[in-house]
């Protein structure tokens, strides 16, 4: 198995821009990877990957691009895209019980980069683009077990607003 330690690296040699279609090959395969870690931390409550998963990732993030509602960021560092972001720009919604919002539904950075600061930049950009679009407030839902994403995100300022709760079929 090869060593997956973080090596040095500046953050700030990442580039975050929004996506083009030339990068959806890497965000298919970093939206499999988002799958396989949800996964992997409840396979009850979170789908498996498939073999046709990072194409399918890929294919509806595609149609997302050029959305006027939807804000599509990467990480780029040495022309590979290492981390991106996937937000929208929503009203009212009354099963949420919340108002007009930025909804962050998608952040992840390549396993190889994370500890950097990639995470952080992806996620003060595209907190920045969803108020620079309006948005009176940004929610988000993290993964119970996925504390580190719970650090970066209360350090950026995110708050507990709801717990979702799971019963499988008896």
């Amino acid at each position: 198995m090869p060593d997956t330690q973080p090596t040095e690296f500046d953050a700030s040699a990442a580039n975050i821009r929004p996506a083009r279609p030339s990068d959806l090959a890497g965000i298919g395969k970093l939206g499999a990877a988002l799958v396989r870690m949800h996964h992997d931390l409840d396979p009850q409550r979170f789908i498996p990957a498939t073999p046709q998963t990072e194409q399918g990732y890929a294919s509806f993030l595609g149609t997302q691009l050029d959305e006027p509602k939807v804000v599509v960021l990467v990480a780029e560092r040495d022309g590979r895209i290492i981390g991106y972001t996937y937000a929208g720009i929503e009203g009212r919604d009354y099963m949420s019980l919340r108002g007009p919002a930025g909804v962050l539904y998608d952040i992840i950075v390549d396993p190889t980069h994370r500890g950097r600061g990639v995470g952080r930049m992806l996620l003060g950009a595209t907190i920045a683009e969803l108020e620079q679009r309006g948005a009176p407030r940004v929610v988000l839902s993290t993964a119970e077990r996925n504390e580190a994403a719970q650090r970066l995100f209360a350090s950026a300022g995110f708050r507990r607003t709801m717990i979702e709760m799971t019963r499988e079929r008896q």
